[in-house]
């Protein structure tokens, strides 16, 4: 009998599988399909509201928390943190058999404050002590990356997360070259493309502003800049290693597998999916698109030519750039659903 489609991937290829916003359950069978980390955001508690199965552990939690917190962004963010150090603890051990290269486990605080760099650094510190696995993930925008600048010396393992640029990726991996050499720390470090929102903010631009492209050249537009990102990341010893996400399609996984890069994708939709259709483990990442391709992206979406360029973006223009914008405004809307979430409990108990 062969070997699930993970474990191939593993065995034949360094690509790597991370799962994102699971549910314990989830967390485990990722780990025996052969996934080595995890990623969680600022909607992993709306998503575990909105599944049936965890609905009622989620709100005993919530109720517990109200009842200790009075300001319910607090609660909102001690309700984050006690979910996932259930996933911390599932992980753990695979962090204490590859300390610093497995078993990581991340939190994105409250969106709602990802303009303030001090706060960013308050949280990341307080969420190390949840446990040594823990991992912080912090936003490529300019607030973000004067947190994760504060965090280097700290020896805080982060990822640079929100990056839609080639412009983004360039300025966060010189950031933290510069700032380790001078410091003499290393954390570990994981740079972000988030290949599926890059896309699906692709796909509404083009929707609503009637741009006449065919779909099997849009189709391909995160993938390109990934793979662009990769190819600049390895020519130029970059530290770091390229995290794949925001999956929205299985490609999203399987056009990068080849790669010396690790991918976070959903348990539910994503990497069941490919366990159940099993397609052969075939190196992807390096087949370029042809160069028409690129032009007709080039030519027909400006969002496309800021995030190929290396020169695309300034890093004041980072934060409101149309993908990056969007996917904050998840983040952004799954943090408020907590909250009003909070409220109305705190109603009920009244």
């Amino acid at each position: 009998m062969s070997e699930d489609y993970f474990k191939r991937v593993n065995k034949l290829t360094p690509t790597r599988l991370w799962i994102n916003n699971p549910t314990p359950t989830d967390a485990e069978k990722s780990i025996k399909a052969g996934a080595i980390s995890c990623t969680t955001n600022p909607t992993y508690c709306m998503k575990l509201l909105q599944n049936k199965s965890e609905e009622k552990r989620v709100y005993g939690v919530i109720d517990e928390v109200i009842k200790e917190y009075d300001d319910d962004n607090k609660a909102a963010d001690i309700i984050q943190q006690r979910l996932v150090n259930d996933i911390l603890e599932i992980f753990l051990p695979l962090y204490e058999k590859s300390p610093n290269k497995e078993g990581f486990v991340s939190i994105q605080g409250n969106p709602n404050r990802d303009d303030e760099p001090e706060y960013i650094i308050k949280e990341g510190l307080e969420y190390r002590k949840l446990s040594k696995n823990f991992i912080t993930k912090i936003p490529a925008t300019k607030a973000g990356l004067e947190a994760l600048e504060a965090l280097i010396p700290e020896n805080m393992p982060m990822i640079a997360t929100e990056v839609m640029g080639i412009s983004q990726a360039i300025y966060t991996c010189e950031l933290y070259s510069r700032v380790s050499k001078k410091c003499g720390k290393y954390p570990p470090f994981y740079l972000t493309h988030i290949t599926g929102i890059f896309d699906e903010h692709l796909n509404n631009v083009v929707k609503k502003n009637n741009i006449d492209i065919s779909y099997d050249i849009l189709w391909q537009a995160g993938c390109i800049v990934a793979r662009k990102q990769y190819k600049i990341l390895k020519e130029r010893a970059y530290p770091g290693i390229l995290l794949g996400g925001g999956a929205r399609g299985l490609h999203h996984f399987t056009e990068m597998v080849g790669a010396d890069m690790h991918i976070t994708i959903n348990w539910k939709g994503t990497a069941d999916k490919l366990i159940e259709l099993d397609p052969p483990v075939v190196y992807r990442m390096f087949n370029p698109a042809p160069q028409y391709v690129i032009d007709e992206l080039l030519k027909k979406i400006p969002d496309f030519k800021k995030a190929y360029l290396e020169d695309g973006l300034k890093i004041d223009e980072f934060k409101d750039f149309g993908p990056v914008n969007l996917f904050r405004t998840q983040f952004i809307n799954g943090w408020n659903y907590l909250l009003k979430v909070i409220k109305e409990r705190r109603e009920k108990i009244i």
